[in-house]
């Protein structure tokens, strides 16, 4: 089987089964089976299963964040168009979260913490990216600090409240909150 093929089951495997059991209740071995391959083959492509979830994860959000900024959808003028763009990128990074890591990782990995914040690097460095090829910024790159700006400040509030929440409706209020009473004054800094 080709090299790519075979990643690519790998990560089609461990992405079912992470959905279906969670990252922690899910085993190399597991992935190894449902991928049909040896499970040494996995240490071949993947340093360890969380680099396996890493890409997953930094592919799924790639694949939803192009299509949130494919969406031309018509704002009445550049802060809301980037207050409904952060929006629904935070609300993708809890999905994302609460989806495919699953809040025991959080608890009982010991290496959760190290290895969110590499999640949370690369997510910054992915949307800084994809938001410099919108026209406010792409035609204008002196905002690309205040871009960092608000997509690090957004990603940290964001992080905070999603793994301090005790319930979904906590997140919801904790969500409303952020973009009534916090965001309004991230983009105005960032613009």
């Amino acid at each position: 089987m080709e090299p790519e093929k075979i990643k690519d089951s790998i990560l089609k495997a461990a992405k079912e089964l992470f959905r279906k059991y969670g990252y922690h209740k899910t085993s190399v071995n597991e992935i190894a089976k449902k991928a049909r391959i040896a499970k040494a083959t996995i240490y071949k492509y993947f340093d360890s299963k969380e680099h396996v979830l890493d890409a997953i994860l930094m592919d799924y959000l790639d694949l939803n964040l192009r299509e949130i900024l494919k969406n031309k959808a018509q704002f009445a003028d550049e802060e809301e168009h980037l207050k409904a763009l952060v929006m629904k990128t935070c609300r993708l990074t809890f999905t994302v979260c609460n989806e495919f890591i699953g809040w025991d990782f959080v608890r009982e990995n010991a290496n959760s913490q190290e290895f969110l914040k590499h999640l949370s690097d690369q997510l910054e460095s992915l949307l800084l990216a994809a938001y410099l090829e919108l026209d406010h910024f792409k035609n204008n790159p002196s905002r690309k600090e205040g871009l960092a700006f608000l997509l690090k400040a957004s990603k940290s509030i964001v992080f905070s409240f999603a793994f301090t929440s005790v319930s979904d409706a906590d997140v919801r209020k904790n969500f409303v909150s952020f973009q009534k009473e916090l965001l309004p004054f991230l983009v105005k800094a960032a613009l």
